[in-house]
């Protein structure tokens, strides 16, 4: 499987991320407050990571908020 997350291409050879929160253990984001998802420039509610499916070829974006001026 073969995705485009933040602008860079990611390959996954052995086991595949089915789903976003899937992808999110996968790439080892573990905190998850203040980070937004979107695949394919639909913004995936948190609530539904879990459910949302991330396919071969799918762009992915991942927005993690800072503090600071």
């Amino acid at each position: 499987m073969e995705l485009m997350i933040n602008g860079e291409v990611q390959r996954f050879d052995s086991e595949n991320p089915q789903t976003v929160a899937e992808l999110m253990v996968f790439l080892e984001i573990t905190e998850k407050r203040g980070v937004a998802v979107a695949v394919n420039d639909e913004v995936v509610p948190r609530r539904k990571w879990g459910e949302s499916p991330v396919n071969d070829g799918d762009r992915v974006e991942i927005i993690r908020a800072t503090q600071g001026g």
